[in-house]
């Protein structure tokens, strides 16, 4: 069984996620409304939303859309998306560009359990926690 992160964005899931595929690479997915049969039920008003993006990488799959309500908040308090990755170098780059416009809540550094932990919000307002596996070289 696998559990893959469905995100949703405030009309930015196409920036958010180009900018997700720069920092993480990958193969990505953009479906928008024009790209839904005449019959699929979006309105004219919607048709440049994103209805689904997916990010693959390594196996590794984050999905997401841009909501169609209008007042949509953001993600709720207590939701994450974690990465983790076996490379010190890598999870301390990934920290740093999802810092980038966005606010840390934790700064990357060694805890008990591994060589780097840190939590931050992204410019889309997505909260993430970067980790290194705990087997892996802190050097």
């Amino acid at each position: 069984m696998a559990f893959h992160p469905y995100l949703y964005f405030n009309g930015n899931c196409r920036e958010a996620f180009t900018r997700y595929q720069e920092i993480f690479g990958g193969e990505l997915t953009i479906m928008t409304g024009h790209d839904t049969p005449p019959d699929a039920g979006i309105p004219e008003n919607k048709m440049d939303v994103v209805i689904h993006a997916a990010l693959m990488n390594d196996g590794e799959l984050l999905m997401a859309s841009d909501s169609f309500e209008d007042d949509f908040a953001g993600p709720n308090d207590g939701i994450f998306v974690h990465y983790s990755t076996t490379d010190l170098g890598r999870a301390k780059s990934i920290f740093a560009d999802l810092s980038d416009g966005g606010t840390v809540y934790m700064d990357g550094h060694e805890e008990f359990w591994t060589p780097f932990f840190g939590i931050v919000k992204d410019a889309f307002g997505i909260p993430w926690q970067i980790s290194v596996e705990a087997e892996a070289n802190a050097g």
